[in-house]
């Protein structure tokens, strides 16, 4: 059973948006997996590393697309996106200097993150979107 499961609720209606969130529920489901598995630090890290780099792609490409339609809310929504990546670094970091062990409450902490920013940030893009008739 998965971690985080993915559901209607959490479409933006934006296929691209909607496909990279799918994406980052599967690396945290991964993330997950592999720490309940008692997996080594070398799959863990890889596991967070592509959680990192993954992020840092999708963020851009929301980015981009409220740039694009001068979103109003979009330096708000920007300062969102770098304090995840920020505290996902500082995750993988400590993980990787041994300072800090992966736990559910890491997890929780990414899922709940994850369901809220969609849930409330990103739906707010969504309705500006269609109020301005791009989707």
């Amino acid at each position: 059973m998965a971690f985080v499961n993915w559901n209607d609720s959490y479409s933006v209606s934006i296929n691209q948006i909607d496909e990279q969130h799918k994406k980052l529920f599967t690396i945290i489901n991964n993330l997950f997996d592999a720490m309940k598995q008692g997996k080594g630090n070398v799959v863990l890290g890889k596991v967070f590393k592509e959680l990192e780099e993954y992020t840092r792609l999708h963020f851009a490409t929301e980015e981009n697309l409220m740039k694009i339609h001068n979103y109003p809310k979009f330096t708000r929504h920007k300062m969102e996106h770098e304090r995840l990546v920020q505290q996902v670094k500082d995750l993988s970091n400590q993980f990787q200097n041994g300072s800090a062990a992966l736990s559910i409450k890491v997890s929780n902490f990414l899922k709940e993150w994850l369901i809220n920013h969609i849930r409330k940030s990103d739906m707010e893009y969504s309705a500006y979107f269609r109020k301005i008739n791009v989707i």
